[in-house]
């Protein structure tokens, strides 16, 4: 079964958005949700990363991110997956609910079901790159591998 998710207030994937009220510690500062961070990084080295880290709302973030009259880092092509990569690993370490969500998805697919982008998610025709899905399903794992690491096979930590 694939796990489809848009909107924050869906439940209970909604916390896979970007939009969705889970701020986290990222490079020293505090982020209200990953799109603040996402759309901040476009601009980093400039003073449009505080302005787009203040803003109300993460669909303000995301307008101020998107402004054309901007112009973006060189290598934001370059970065821009790792960067989502960074933020969606803070955003799920920072919030244990949410973890365990995530966490739920077992070994599923996980789709970021919005027509509009078919980069971040399935796009109009349903073949997009769904990146955001495929990070999600990377943190995931990564998050599976360090519980792991840190119990003794039956969920618990292990003594020191």
């Amino acid at each position: 079964m694939t796990i489809y998710f848009y909107g924050a207030d869906e439940v209970p994937y909604g916390c896979c958005s970007n939009f969705s009220d889970h701020g986290f510690d990222l490079d020293g500062l505090w982020w209200p949700t990953s799109e603040h961070y996402f759309q901040a990084q476009k601009f980093k080295g400039t003073r449009h990363v505080d302005l787009i880290r203040h803003a109300r709302t993460p669909l303000r973030a995301a307008e101020l991110g998107r402004d054309p009259s901007k112009p973006l880092r060189r290598d934001w092509e370059r970065v821009k997956d790792d960067v989502m990569r960074r933020a969606v690993a803070a955003k799920f370490r920072a919030h244990a609910d949410i973890r365990d969500i995530l966490l739920s998805t077992g070994d599923e697919e996980i789709v970021e079901d919005t027509t509009t982008d078919h980069y971040w998610g399935r796009g109009r025709t349903g073949n997009g790159k769904n990146m955001l899905g495929r990070i999600l399903v990377r943190t995931r794992n990564q998050l599976r591998a360090e519980l792991a690491e840190t119990s003794d096979g039956d969920g618990r930590r292990p003594r020191r």
